[in-house]
């Protein structure tokens, strides 16, 4: 079974700090690199997401500006 288009899936491993490794494919395709910050949001329900970094650019200009911000 193939995935569809633009969906991924991996896994990452907890450690004993409680620390995870993001897999290279996924820091590469979301551009995360050392020392970035990430967010992560948790439902007890659906469980733990981290969002990429383009998704806060609508939220903040919303928030912030009352308009998307890759529209200004």
């Amino acid at each position: 079974m193939s995935a569809p288009k633009g969906k991924y899936a991996w896994t990452a491993t907890v450690g004993e700090k409680g620390q995870i490794v993001i897999p290279k494919q996924a820091r590469e395709l979301f551009g995360i690199k050392p020392g970035d910050t990430l967010v992560l949001f948790g439902d007890e329900e659906r469980g733990i997401a981290i969002p990429p970094k383009s998704a806060f650019n609508e939220l903040f200009g919303v928030a912030f500006n009352g308009k998307d911000v890759d529209n200004e």
